[in-house]
């Protein structure tokens, strides 16, 4: 049995609210990939990158889908069920 994404239905028409991380920029740190909230449109950093900012997105917000941002990538990830999908 397939393990299925319980939160398919939070996913909104989101445009990215910045061009990079949004708390990186503010400080004038760095990142290695972005990842976009799926339910308010929060850009943040992946979790390779040193401050994680889009899992502390998560966890302040229950935002639970994040897609990639980054160019050439088409995935999405859920945080409350662990799952990587490819979008329909």
């Amino acid at each position: 049995m397939s393990a299925t994404c319980t939160h398919l239905d939070q996913i909104r028409q989101v445009t990215p609210n910045t061009v990079g991380c949004e708390e990186c920029m503010k400080t004038g740190d760095s990142w290695v990939h972005l990842r976009l909230c799926l339910s308010c449109g929060h850009v943040g950093c992946c979790d390779q990158s040193k401050n994680r900012h889009a899992t502390k997105h998560f966890h302040a917000s229950d935002h639970p889908l994040i897609q990639s941002d980054e160019e050439g990538e088409d995935w999405l990830w859920c945080y409350v069920d662990e799952l990587w999908m490819e979008p329909a």
